[in-house]
């Protein structure tokens, strides 16, 4: 009892200070700001993808193989696993600002650790504790954009997230292709130090943030939830019929959630919540097993079997990277405009047919090799003297990314955070599946390198099967969410409601129930302003 009143002390003192800044309300910037945490993530990406195949990384760390590089890139997600799991117990009982600035100490810690590493042991624990931040960041945004932004415009928001992922790859892979050129260790060390750029803003960047108006009314700030979505959705009226419609909504799920036992990771798998969190969780696993991060961290090794080496390579990288983040503004739109549903659909479809081409172009095509510039990683080639298979597999390898940056890319990380429907398990649901994302990062991350040098062009077929497998997981399991608020998607749930017809589902929601539930949280509202009294007389006291 006395540890649970120091915490919620802590959270009055922590939301107290970060309340004496200016805030900002235009819920566009609000989450450009907390969506840094996902420019980090998409840092990290090309930082190590751009030097893995120069001389200076190769000589300084020895020229590790396909297993230790395997596990230099993949540590990053191996810390992310380990950050995602520890959110809940920070962004609940404290709030989510607070642990935005977790996320930012960790990165600029990390990134001076890796930009300073004297050897491979270095460079890897910078890395696991850049990914604790970026795991933490890349949990705790996309829940707080969910439950900041008007359900109108919550698939733009919520895909900002993707957006910022890549955006901080092709700003990250030009800086990085700009320093290659430096023939030194100074190359890759000032492409890592500048990674603390965006710890910096995203730190500074939160005092200006409010408070999720969830998380507030979850603690018992009724009246500063209310002000806090009468801001952001209609520029500080109460009386706007959205505002008292999610205010109500709010509340009621606010009563129900009082009424719950304690949430543990294990609440998530009983009766009530098994069938969301095995949705969501499944949700993010297929992310990673589309073949992405094949792309992205090593896209080098792909263009090197299709013949393109040095200089050249690096060139024909930078568009793929291009393409990830023009292609991402339309599915902004998209996800608001048609749903969730046939947007990932069609793109498990279109990334299927083109990993399936890249696998057969590179098995009718290549030819065995001993390695490339040294590196036995690679064991195919295609020759120099069949440039058109070559620039096929490069053009199925980009209209893959385009199909992957429209669709999978920024509706996953939406999905996920809104997918739950319930205040009460959002951030340790949300926490557990970008924790599934993360560990199965890793796996991938360690994996490919071995995969490429021992089965080649076939790692494609298994991809390739992976999204024909989520493409009938999304029509029959995933039910759609677009246009409904937080607390209609718990209730579709809750009513088991068929997925494919939940595109045309409806609450019912009268306002004699909305003016019943007002009148409710009146009197819940007396009562927790009083505990909230009772817990100030204590903290200052103490």
């Amino acid at each position: 009892m006395g540890y649970e009143k120091r915490l919620v002390g802590s959270a009055n003192k922590i939301k107290n200070f970060f309340d004496r800044f200016p805030k900002v309300y235009n819920v566009y910037i609000v989450c450009s700001i907390s969506t840094i945490s996902g420019m980090m993530f998409g840092v990290d990406i090309s930082s190590i993808s751009a030097f893995i195949g120069t001389d200076q990384y190769r000589r300084y760390f020895n020229n590790p193989g396909s297993a230790i590089q395997g596990f230099i890139t993949s540590s990053m997600a191996l810390g992310s696993f380990f950050g995602s799991l520890a959110t809940s117990f920070v962004s609940e009982p404290l709030g989510r600002r607070i642990s935005l600035v977790i996320c930012s100490f960790f990165w600029v810690v990390g990134a001076a650790i890796q930009s300073s590493a004297q050897n491979r042991a270095q460079l890897i624990i910078g890395r696991l504790i850049s990914g604790i931040g970026v795991g933490i960041g890349s949990t705790v945004a996309p829940v707080y954009g969910s439950e900041l932004a008007p359900r109108k415009v919550r698939g733009f928001v919520g895909g900002l997230f993707q957006f910022c992922v890549t955006l901080g790859i092709l700003i990250m892979f030009y800086v990085s292709y700009g320093l290659h050129f430096i023939n030194g260790v100074a190359s890759f060390r000032i492409a890592w130090g500048f990674q603390i750029i965006f710890g910096l803003a995203l730190f500074l960047g939160v005092f200006f943030l409010p408070e999720s108006p969830r998380w507030l009314a979850k603690h018992g700030f009724w009246d500063e939830c209310e002000s806090v979505v009468s801001k952001i959705q209609a520029k500080g009226n109460t009386e706007d019929p959205d505002v008292r419609i999610e205010i109500a909504e709010i509340k009621e799920q606010i009563l129900v959630d009082e009424k719950a036992d304690t949430i543990t990771y294990a609440t998530l798998f009983n009766r009530r919540y098994r069938f969301r969190t095995v949705t969501a969780i499944f949700a993010q696993i297929w992310q990673q097993l589309t073949g992405m991060n094949v792309m992205m961290y090593y896209i080098v090794y792909i263009f090197q079997m299709a013949g393109y080496t040095g200089n050249t390579n690096l060139v024909a990288s930078s568009i793929q990277y291009v393409l990830n983040t023009v292609l991402t503004i339309p599915a902004l739109f998209l996800l608001d405009k048609i749903g969730r549903r046939p947007v990932l659909m069609v793109g498990a479809l279109l990334m299927m047919i083109f990993q399936f081409a890249v696998a057969g172009i590179l098995g009718t095509y290549s030819e065995p090799v001993s390695s490339v510039g040294g590196d036995d990683t690679i064991r195919i080639r295609i020759p120099d003297s069949n440039k058109s298979a070559a620039r096929g597999v490069i053009a199925m390898c980009y209209l893959f990314v385009c199909s992957f940056a429209s669709t999978w890319g920024v509706g996953i990380w939406l999905y996920c955070s809104e997918v739950w429907g319930d205040n009460a398990i959002r951030q340790r649901g949300a926490s557990l599946s970008t924790a599934a994302n993360w560990i199965f990062n890793f796996a991938i991350g360690m994996y490919t390198p071995s995969s490429f040098k021992n089965i080649t062009w076939k790692t494609y077929c298994i991809y390739a099967t992976f999204c024909a497998c989520m493409f009938f997981h999304v029509m029959f399991f995933f039910p759609e969410t677009k246009g409904k608020r937080l607390e209609e998607i718990a209730q579709i749930w809750d009513e088991h409601i068929p997925a494919w017809e939940t595109a045309s589902w409806q609450p019912e929601f009268t306002a004699a129930e909305e003016k019943d539930v007002a009148s409710k949280m009146q009197t819940e509202h007396v009562e927790n302003a009083n505990r909230s009294n009772g817990v100030d007389q204590i903290s200052s006291s103490e």
